[in-house]
């Protein structure tokens, strides 16, 4: 009996010592709590407004739950190597609501911003079955993104206005963006009112170039195609220069009329300007006398007008889908 019961006591101590372990075990593997997660973050939000996880870290302080937190990452592809042209645009984007956010009065800790590139976390695109960049998720405090919580760059741009617009629908928390103070086209505009000046100045006794109309056309055409074009609202909502496709092309031409790219701007320009040279020709060659030059005129400027004016409308169709054009 002595034996049976020691045998006993063994076996007790030694399955209370494997309970032990695997509390252990399974107490390391729940990683952080919430609030040392919570720490963590915080105090690495003092350092780097935008947090840069790898795939454990991403696991660590945005897969894992419970979370009381908001997290809005952006998974890019910032390598060279990885040739994403607009990569590199979306992240000083995104650093500046990262930016305005962490020294704003409204920051807590119910909201972060990361990144994770894709050199450095592969296997979180794989787990989100990503096969583009970049992208902009948002992962709620409860519960798993939906498909509202991934932006639509390709509608609304990767702007950082675009983006605290983004984030406010998600989290109601609404950021004024604060831009770096940019001096250059200050600069820029100085030096053109210099020069101008400079010439204005050595050319005094001969200003009769002023009252030249074709000069003043020329800088009337070029001002209307440029507003005409887009320019301004490249200005404005600051869109990307392309965008890659869902196929992984490269696209030049925005798919909705509720957006551009900068591509697109400067093809429209082009397109405009060999409309109205076209219209030119036409004109000049009416108003001459009848002879083989004028002859060649009017054909040039309308092969000019059809051709590209029909380019004009193909792009009108892309951006217009079902709009009763051909």
């Amino acid at each position: 009996m002595k034996v049976l019961r020691h045998t006993l006591l063994c076996a007790l101590i030694v399955f209370a010592g494997c309970l032990i372990f695997v509390a252990a075990q399974g107490k390391q593997k729940t990683g952080l709590t919430l609030s040392e997660r919570v720490q963590n973050l915080v105090e690495m939000n003092m350092k780097k407004p935008l947090l840069r996880f790898n795939g454990q870290k991403f696991r660590e302080y945005v897969k894992n739950t419970p979370r009381n937190y908001s997290m809005i990452v952006m998974l890019t592809a910032l390598a060279p190597t990885r040739q994403c042209q607009i990569c590199r645009h979306a992240h000083d984007e995104f650093s500046i609501v990262a930016n305005s956010y962490r020294f704003s009065p409204i920051y807590s800790n119910k909201l972060f911003f990361a990144m994770v590139d894709f050199d450095e976390g592969s296997d979180v695109f794989q787990m989100l079955r990503l096969n583009t960049a970049p992208v902009f998720m948002h992962f709620p405090a409860k519960g798993k993104p939906k498909g509202a919580d991934t932006m639509d760059i390709h509608r609304v741009g990767f702007a950082a206005d675009s983006i605290a617009k983004f984030v406010a629908e998600r989290t109601d928390i609404t950021i004024r963006i604060f831009r770096p103070p940019n001096y250059s086209g200050t600069v820029a505009m100085i030096t053109l009112v210099a020069l101008v000046g400079s010439f204005l100045y050595i050319r005094r006794n001969n200003l009769e170039f002023l009252y030249n109309k074709n000069l003043w056309g020329a800088i009337a055409l070029f001002f209307c195609f440029a507003m005409i074009s887009g320019q301004m609202w490249n200005h404005i909502r600051g869109p990307p220069l392309v965008h890659k496709t869902q196929n992984g092309g490269v696209a030049y031409i925005h798919g909705s009329s509720q957006g551009q790219l900068v591509v697109e701007t400067y093809i429209v320009m082009f397109l405009n300007a060999m409309i109205v040279l076209g219209m030119i020709l036409l004109i000049e060659s009416g108003t001459q006398k009848a002879n083989n030059r004028n002859r060649i005129m009017a054909m040039v400027g309308l092969v000019l007008l059809t051709v590209f004016f029909s380019f004009l409308l193909s792009v009108f169709r892309s951006k217009a889908q079902g709009y009763p054009y051909r």
